[in-house]
């Protein structure tokens, strides 16, 4: 799963280590930015504690309660057998047009052919950009297929939302696809040659095959709200945005296919409308410094430990490492540690290579991890 600012490495990294010792004395674990769910998921699976995941974003709640849902294993081979032959009954009637050779002209009949099909969503929005015709189509099937009986639903469509962020093609998230030009041009074609169906099939098998100890809950909500209901004895795990562009730009792809629908999209990167994309106040300059202060002052007056993570550079929501151990100070006895990871620049660019004057795609930073105790 592409995910900026996924704390999967950080979790081998130092984080995975201090969720070791603030989990031995705890009842519950809330993460209140849940993003890819991989804190989430690696807390339910290693620990027998309840847990609260939240996110603004549909797709983060499936792929994290795919995991932290359940109790069990399910079984892959059988549920994939039932899905994929009930999705491709539908197959033989559409005719997608070939894309094996991409040129502008095959793009433009591609995406042509894509808008046409007004009972498919996906295809309709993202078809001939994000996606081959083909792979659309699938997605669409796939989606249309999914078993009705829980937990295997939330298992089947975290599958395809996975592999959905692995075949897109875009760099590194779904703000916007790759063009036909000439640099661009053998990316798209690579992308639109990976076999969806084989990537949801995979995906499939390794969610699965991963459960929680004890089940949780994952929910479509505000953390700020979240922390309201907090009570002592939980432990508040908070890794907020650190973009001044919302991560519903970057993510529409996968929102749309968890949500089912999009509603009119627009412009190059092929946008539902704003009502369709969360907005967060963490993300917007002016307000993500009150946002912040607003979450800590809230879990602290709950008597409630937590632990915070964030980039110790400045960031462009105007959020920053020395900002977050001052805000913190005001309401906290805090630890701080350091440890390095990759993060996200949202898309480099070849210059790098070029000039040097470019950016990577993803660069060494060093990450701040706080561990907040209430002052009382």
């Amino acid at each position: 799963m592409k995910y900026m600012g996924s704390k999967r490495w950080m979790l081998q990294n130092g984080l995975g280590e201090v969720l070791r010792s603030v989990c031995s004395r705890t009842r519950r674990f809330v993460d209140l930015f849940a993003g890819s769910g991989a804190v989430a998921c690696h807390v339910a699976q290693n620990y027998s504690l309840s847990v609260l995941a939240s996110d603004l974003q549909e797709f983060s709640v499936v792929l994290t309660r795919a995991v932290i849902g359940r109790r069990f294993p399910l079984d892959a081979t059988r549920i994939w057998a039932r899905w994929f032959e009930q999705a491709k009954e539908g197959c033989s009637r559409i005719h997608t047009p070939s894309a094996q050779r991409i040129t502008h002209g095959v793009v433009r009949d591609c995406r042509a052919w894509s808008e046409s099909q007004d009972r498919c969503p996906i295809t309709q929005a993202y078809g001939g950009h994000y996606f081959s015709p083909t792979q659309a189509v699938w997605i669409d099937l796939l989606r249309r297929a999914l078993p009705e009986d829980e937990p295997t639903r939330t298992v089947a469509l975290a599958a395809l939302i996975c592999a959905a962020s692995r075949c897109a093609a875009s760099p590194g998230h779904t703000a916007q696809p790759f063009q036909p030009t000439r640099s661009a041009k053998p990316h798209l074609q690579k992308a639109w040659e990976k076999d969806i169906v084989a990537y949801t099939r995979k995906s499939l098998s390794t969610f699965a095959s991963q459960f929680a100890r004890e089940e949780g809950e994952a929910i479509v909500s505000d953390a700020n709200d979240v922390a309201r209901t907090l009570t002592a004895g939980d432990i508040a795990f908070i890794d907020p945005p650190y973009s001044g562009v919302q991560y519903s730009r970057f993510y529409h792809v996968l929102e749309t296919i968890a949500r089912g629908r999009s509603g009119r999209v627009s412009g190059v990167g092929r946008y539902p409308p704003r009502s369709l994309r969360p907005q967060s106040k963490f993300s917007v300059k002016t307000h993500s410094l009150n946002a912040l202060e607003e979450l800590l002052q809230t879990v602290a007056e709950r008597h409630v430990r937590a632990v915070l993570t964030f980039p110790e550079h400045d960031c462009s929501n105007g959020l920053s490492g020395s900002l977050i151990c001052d805000t913190a100070g005001k309401f906290f006895r805090a630890t701080v540690k350091e440890v390095e990871r990759k993060f996200s620049t949202l898309g480099g660019n070849n210059k790098t290579s070029e000039t040097g004057n470019g950016r990577e795609a993803r660069q060494t930073a060093r990450e701040l991890i706080l561990v907040l105790k209430p002052r009382d």
